[in-house]
């Protein structure tokens, strides 16, 4: 996938969890990340963006591109799996 559909696709899902009832995506966390990892990453960025208020903007895109870099990170070791199981 080019960099050009990876941001069509999180240009996507973000307008789809802007519009999300709170309760769905709450579900939706629940179900794709524990309530462990919600947990952390609510820490994380309380701890972050307590420690210097004026960067919230940085701070926020540091935290998603954060996320994004995780998620990549276990698509390649799930697939690294996958390729050695078969």
């Amino acid at each position: 996938m080019d960099k050009g559909d990876k941001k069509r696709l999180a240009v996507s899902f973000i307008n789809d969890i802007r519009t999300m009832d709170a309760a769905v995506l709450n579900a939706l966390i629940v179900r794709e990340a524990g309530e462990d990892l919600a947990q952390f990453f609510l820490s994380y960025s309380a701890g972050l963006i307590s420690r210097d208020p004026s960067r919230i903007l940085e701070n926020s895109s540091s935290l998603m591109l954060m996320g994004y870099l995780i998620r990549a990170h276990e698509e390649r070791r799930r697939f690294a799996w996958n390729g050695a199981q078969a």
